[in-house]
């Protein structure tokens, strides 16, 4: 048997800022709707698993065309099991079954602006080398050497005070996780953070960049998604 590149993406539920958040209508589609499509179209995956403990969740995503073979349980869909064990017991349940897994992509369910061409990048750029983990990445939209916190009686005191006089372009350029997708060879173990040095990132535009975990979130992903339909 050949071994298998495999999608999962999770969708719990249990939404609380957003009830329903994952089949919750995003111009005329369930939102994870277009994690599912675009794995689909991206030809990648031997196959295309949604991971949820939520039986209208597997209809929905039975109906755009992934797989659930099974309904996650309980204990892994409470507000604080990470996408990492969740994503783990997905690959121990097909294992178990049989199946040779060589890669794997978690995929958000919250990613209406995920791309296959970038889906397919990061895939070939993870399997021509050494590294481990392959993710979406956007650029920072503002010189982190100069951002500041507030401290216990509201006044401001800067993270690098060194840099209050630098001009922002002569800061070095920072990075920040995506949200979209993490691809895994599972062949090439690592103790590294994903953050580190065996990770590959795929530098997406901030356009295209839009966490979704409250209705401000989700209001400014449909004005993004809105315009670019339009372009």
């Amino acid at each position: 048997m050949s071994a298998k590149i495999i999608a999962i993406i999770p969708a719990r539920g249990g939404s609380r800022r957003i009830p329903k958040k994952n089949i919750k209508d995003f111009f005329g589609k369930p939102l994870i709707a277009y994690s599912i499509e675009v794995a689909l179209a991206s030809k990648l995956f031997d196959r295309v698993i949604v991971s949820t403990d939520d039986e209208s969740i597997a209809d929905i995503a039975k109906e755009y065309g992934a797989e659930v073979p099974f309904i996650r349980p309980s204990e892994l869909s409470d507000d604080f099991t990470g996408t990492g064990a969740v994503v783990k017991h997905a690959l121990e349940y097909l294992k178990s079954k049989g199946e040779q897994i060589e890669f794997v992509c978690t995929i958000y369910a919250t990613a209406p602006m995920l791309q296959k061409k970038y889906l397919i990048e990061g895939f070939e750029k993870l399997k021509n080398t050494d590294a481990t983990h392959c993710f979406s990445a956007t650029t920072m939209p503002f010189p982190i050497q100069r951002t500041f916190k507030l401290t216990k009686d509201g006044r401001c005191k800067m993270f690098t005070p060194e840099y209050f006089m630098s001009r922002s372009q002569d800061l070095e350029e920072a990075y920040q996780d995506a949200g979209q997708f993490y691809w895994k060879n599972l062949n090439l173990p690592s103790k590294e953070i994903l953050f580190g040095k065996d990770s590959i990132p795929i530098i997406l535009p901030r356009h295209l960049v839009q966490d979704i975990d409250t209705l401000e979130d989700w209001d400014r992903a449909k004005l993004m998604y809105e315009i670019l339909q339009k372009k």
